[in-house]
This record gives structure tokens, sequence and C-alpha cells, in this order.
């Protein structure tokens, strides 16, 4: 992985010392709350419902089990022992107090991390596919572009003041792990026809209140030239985005106003002057980093671990967490295992301090010291080998890291939601709690097969719900929470939107509804067809009718239950 040279230590330091300055100042009376909010900001410190916020970066989920150990004694020493991945694969803690953060970010650089620019209108963290380096269909590894974009887009003067957020993703598999079309800017790695690797470019995508797939806007462009047509796509976004309406601000709606053909002509014309320029990046820039992520030394293994596999034929339960939570590897002998933090009575995506040493110690023993944090919000461990899975698994399993519901119904992507977010107009984690009780049984969960479900407790879709196969948005109705359902939406090479099943349903009714909706893919699916390929091909019909069939029912259920209660 990447490791800071003198000048980015020295970079991170003197921040550090700034912050530290800027809150003494503003604890002093020296600085004024309005003051100080730009400057925490730009520092991964927000203000939600009921403190701070501090958003810790993770470039492009990657993580050491060093860094990992100082994050479970952060969160120990100044939080209340529990850190939370979030789907822009970095870390929040929700609990800090404002006098102890300037310590925080001195913690954290002590072991080259930090929280720049995990805030504010500028370009946020770059993410990727979990399986960056390691997975069979990869046609070259993603991180060192990362990297390359992390360092170009850092402390960049001209972008620190866009007219919103921009998120970057990039892809380099045939797979498509990193949603690259729901981001600002997605970027998918490609050989030409002379095996030069260059970049397709997708433009304008993006969920929250008018989610947007992005488009193409170049179908291949020489590595070489990545950070000069970029700096041509954000120099005409910072000119022409709205500041005017932070709901209008996003390149998606700049994009969708100027057409994607017009805004293409005006890239081109602004990359003009751009072209071949100092940005340009040569191929001994790209060898340099590419060394930070030099293959580890795997051993040379056989394809198949013969333990390995009697243990997997002798024993169910490691067996299903095989099939959910390993995953193929471009080692012989070696796999990729995803760590699931999506226990039942857990919220998604939370990691106790206890379990940040475990997964620190897993690492460290089977692992080769590091790991990845995933969109999805679960770890993974990159490189374990197939005669370790079981013993593995068995640590894992004693510290409820080993929930084999990977891309099952309850391996849910949520958002904070009203339980902690200012801006949530609904809370997330109950109705995910809700969900789990419903779906409790492995064996079902099994028989339903891959499906998606993701929440979001607000229109920004932090959760993101939007590509979800089932999607729930928390909705604010006269000070009540309710909550929308779409369906048919996707990740993917075949990402999609969901479309609003109609209007929405009040809290209790939530689990019932998912229950219906897979009730009818269960009726209805053929063959080996999951339930987004059941639902593409009966339609959204079905589904509707079954999720409001009995409502008033349910709702007069729901009375009488609060007519007991005032009793």
């Amino acid at each position: 992985m990447y490791r800071y040279d003198s000048i980015d230590q020295q970079i991170i330091d003197e921040r550090v010392a700034q912050y530290r300055d800027q809150i003494a100042r503003h604890l002093a009376g020296d600085l004024s709350t309005d003051e100080l909010r730009p400057l925490r900001l730009q520092n991964g410190l927000y203000i939600q419902r009921h403190g701070p916020m501090l958003r810790i970066a993770i470039p492009y989920g990657m993580l050491s089990a060093a860094q990992l150990r100082k994050l479970a004694e952060i969160s120990q020493r100044y939080d209340r022992g529990v850190g939370h991945f979030t789907t822009r694969q970095n870390m929040q803690l929700n609990w800090p107090q404002l006098e102890q953060t300037p310590a925080i970010l001195g913690e954290l650089a002590s072991v080259e991390m930090h929280a720049v620019q995990t805030s504010g209108n500028c370009i946020r963290n770059i993410t990727t596919d979990q399986f960056a380096g390691v997975a069979p269909d990869e046609l070259t590894d993603p991180r060192p572009y990362c990297e390359l974009l992390r360092q170009w887009s850092t402390f960049h003067p001209e972008f620190a003041f866009l007219p919103r957020k921009f998120k970057i993703a990039v892809n380099a598999a045939a797979t498509d792990r990193a949603v690259i079309r729901a981001h600002d800017i997605g970027l998918e790695l490609l050989r030409d026809e002379r095996g030069e690797i260059g970049v397709r470019i997708f433009v304008g995508g993006g969920l929250g209140r008018t989610p947007i797939l992005g488009k193409v806007i170049r179908e291949f462009l020489p590595r070489r030239h990545l950070l000069s047509y970029l700096e041509a796509i954000l120099r005409l976004y910072n000119r022409y985005g709205r500041r005017d309406n932070m709901y209008k601000a996003r390149i998606k709606i700049l994009v969708q106003a100027l057409g994607i053909d017009e805004f293409r002509r005006q890239v081109e014309a602004e990359w003009a002057h751009l072209k071949d320029g100092p940005t340009t990046v040569p191929d001994a820039e790209f060898a340099r980093i590419a060394a930070h992520f030099a293959p580890p030394a795997w051993e040379d293994l056989p394809a198949v671990d013969e333990l390995h596999a009697a243990r997997v034929a002798g024993d169910l339960a490691f067996a299903n967490w095989v099939r959910r939570c390993v995953h193929p590897h471009r080692a012989p002998g070696y796999a990729a295992v995803s760590l699931s933090l999506k226990a039942p009575g857990t919220a998604p995506g939370d990691i106790s301090d206890t379990q940040m040493l475990v997964v620190a110690d897993l690492a460290d023993r089977f692992s080769f010291g590091e790991l990845r944090v995933t969109h999805e919000q679960n770890v993974v461990l990159a490189d374990v080998r197939q005669r370790d899975l079981h013993e593995l698994w068995q640590i894992a399993r004693r510290h409820r890291l080993a929930t084999a519901n990977i891309g099952l119904l309850t391996d849910i992507i949520c958002c904070p939601g009203g339980d902690l977010c200012a801006l949530a107009n609904a809370r997330s984690v109950p109705i995910a709690d809700a969900v789990n009780e419903k779906f409790d049984d492995l064996d079902y969960l099994y028989d339903i097969g891959d499906i998606s479900l993701n929440i979001s407790g607000c229109m920004n879709s932090c959760g993101h719900h939007h590509v979800a196969n089932i999607g729930i948005l928390g909705v604010d109705k006269n000070n009540e929470e309710w909550y929308q359902i779409t369906v048919g939406g996707q990740q993917g090479n075949a990402a999609a939107i969901g479309r609003v099943i109609g209007p929405s349903f009040h809290a209790h009714e939530v689990p019932l509804v998912i229950e219906a909706l897979v009730t009818v893919y269960i009726e209805q699916r053929l063959p080996s067809e999951r339930f987004i390929d059941t639902l593409q091909r009966v339609g959204i019909e079905p589904f509707k009718a079954r999720a409001y069939a009995g409502r008033d029912r349910r709702r007069g259920a729901r009375q009488e239950d609060v007519e007991v209660v005032n009793v």
C-alpha cells in the first residue's frame, strides 16, 4: 500500500498544528462558531444531531493493520468504542468531543491518516473495487490510478471550492464493483487494440435528490492524459455549475442541462488548452506509484488446497460461509475474504474497538497486514491462503464477523439515519433491525439468493437506496417517519435506478412489505433466476400489488396497538 514520504508527513503534521490552533482560539472565544465552521469542515468535523461527528479518510478503502489498531484505540479513548464504515469507504466517529478532535487528528497523523477532504465542496475520497489487485477478472490494478488521483486532488487549489462535493470512482475489472456510473466521474480502465491502457470516462452520475447514471464522455483516453482531461471537466463544472441552488449544484445537473454532446464539446475545447501540458503523466510516474502496490510475497501453491476442500465437504456451516464470504483470487491457492459487519442486532457498517483489534490481528496473521473497507460497509482480507480459511472463520465467528450473508437480503447498506444524522428525515438502523428480525433464517435467505436491500434516511441517499434491488428511503410526513420503497435498482455493469412503487409506508409496515416483495419473487421466479431478473421479466406491477394488498388491515392493526398503549 502507499506509504507517506517526508513531504506527505510534513503536510499532514502542519495541518494538525493549524487545526489545533484553530480549536484553541475558538475555545478561547477568539474564533466564532461561524468562523470555525469552514475550518472544521476542512478537517472532516461535522456537527450532527447529538454533537460532533468526525469523518476519517481511508483512501480507496485501504488500511494497514497498524492503522486499524490506531482507529480502535481512538474509538475507545475518544468515542464510545465504535466506528462506522461509510459507503465512501471512510470511517465516522459519532461521539467525539470538540476539544479532543485535535488530539484525534494528531493520533491519526502518527499512522499516516487524516480527515482532509472528507467534507466540503471538493473532490472527496476516491473509491474503487475492494478486490483491487487480487481479482481474477481484473485488467490492471486500479489502486495506482486512485493514488495518482488522490495526490492530484488533495489540496488542489483550483478545486477546493467547487459548486458541490465531487465523487470519483475507479474500476479496472470486467465486473464493476465500484458503481462507477453513480459517481460524478466514473473511470473504467481498459486497453485499446494496441494494448495501451486507457480510460473510459463516465460523467454526470450521482444519487441524491435527482438520481442519474453517468454518461460516456470519452470511450478511450490514453492514461497519460487522465489528469489533464479531468481538469478540463472540473474547470467546466467549476465555471458553470450552479452555486445559487445547492439542490441543482451537482455536475449531473449541468450535464443534463447542456446535454452530453454539448458538455463533451465544451470539455474538449477546454482540454485543447491543457493537453500535453504539465499534468501529462509519464509511464515512469505510473510505475513509481504502482511499485507501492506490488503484490505481496504469495507462496507457490496448488490451485485447490485439499485440506480446505475436505473441510468444506464436511462442515455445512463452514461451507455456507465459504459460499457467501470467500471470493476468487488471481493467485493459486489464495482467496479474498469478506468479514460481514451485518450481524443481527448490529447497525450495518458498525465495528467495535474489540472487533477492530481482531480484524487487525487477522490481517497480520492471514493477509500480509492489510485490509480493505468496502462501499457495502464490510471488510475484506484480500490475501488469505485457502488452508487458513477454516481457522480464520473460527476466529471471526467468535467475534460476530462471520455472518454468512454477503450478497443476501440482510447484507444491508444503511446510513446512520435519524439516530445520528442531522439531515435525516427518518431512522434507518431500526428498519434494518426489523428486516433482520423478519428474515432471521439463513436457510431461507440462501433460498432467496442474491438480492440487495439498501436504506437511506433522507434524499441525500448515503445508503445508496436508488441502486438496490429493493430500496428504502426515509421521508417526513407531518413530523412522522415514513418510508418510500423502490424496486429494480442494481449495481454493477447493468447499473439501474430503482422505481418508486407508490405511497410511502409506516415503519411497522416495512418488514411486511419486504416480505410481500420477496414472496412474489419466490412464486414467480424461474430456475436460477435472481430477484432482479424476475422483476425485470414480470414487471413492477405484481410486486406493487402485493405490497399494498391488505394495507388497510395492517394500518388498522397498528391503530389498535396504539389505542391499547394509550389506555
